[in-house]
């Protein structure tokens, strides 16, 4: 059975700072979760995703148990080690050995940490969470200077697959006009969003230049990714932070 493997962050930040998000190889959950299926309210086994959560604290060397969010699409941000109450869609931490997690299967994992190394944070974006201002609340709950930030941008699903409707585009646009530049004609009455781009662009107004990644597609690479867009039930990567 192959090993768990991880994608790092593409960011220049003090070595304390701890990043990584998950693949969906080197768990045991069946089909269609297989296999390092970390989530649990998707239908898989519960005994297979403890399992699965036990191998990433052991291959990562984790401090703590992470903190698994009740994430619902929307802007609450749980700052750790305050237990988070009711749902939330971002976590942060100043706080060493406090874990931040979030889960995705398409959904923009937004990770951000402080150029000094003392604060860490990941916001879940997705198209609803994102238009209503997820990332920019991450970013006020981190409690620095957006300058002094630096931003990596996970595995999502892709421009050439994020098909979405008219609502969508007027959402973004809404608060930024310039954000059509994301959107490009698909068929009648639809559009192919860019959601990496519309998280750089949302990042980039509040202040972060440093803004990495949001090269890798969900959609189209499924033997390393989950993605709920491509096969309805699936299970979750999590993207996770820490600090030394």
């Amino acid at each position: 059975m192959p090993g768990l493997e991880f994608l790092r962050p593409d960011w220049d930040v003090p070595i304390r700072v701890h990043a990584a998000m998950t693949t969906r190889a080197g768990g045991v959950s069946p089909a269609p979760y297989d296999s390092l299926n970390l989530a649990t309210h998707v239908g898989d086994r519960r005994e297979a995703v403890a399992e699965n959560r036990r191998r990433l604290r052991d291959a990562l060397a984790l401090p703590a148990e992470p903190a698994w969010l009740e994430q619902v699409h929307g802007t609450r941000v749980a700052v750790l080690p305050k237990p988070a109450s009711g749902a939330a869609d971002a976590a942060v931490t100043s706080r060493p050995g406090q874990v931040c997690a979030v889960l995705v299967a398409d959904c923009l994992p937004v990770f951000l940490a402080s150029r000094g190394g003392d604060r860490v944070g990941i916001a879940h974006a997705g198209w609803r969470g994102l238009a209503a201002g997820v990332v920019e609340a991450t970013i006020a709950a981190l409690e620095c200077a957006a300058r002094d930030l630096v931003a990596w941008l996970g595995p999502s699903i892709g421009p050439a697959e994020f098909e979405v409707g008219d609502e969508v585009r007027e959402a973004f646009i809404a608060r930024d006009a310039g954000a059509g530049a994301a959107f490009r004609q698909g068929r009648t009455g639809r559009w192919l969003a860019d959601l990496p781009q519309l998280a750089r662009r949302r990042l980039r107004a509040a202040g972060v230049e440093a803004v990495t990644g949001g090269d890798h597609c969900t959609v189209t690479d499924a033997a390393r990714f989950y993605s709920y867009r491509r096969d309805g039930t699936t299970g979750r990567m999590a993207a996770l932070a820490w600090l030394d």
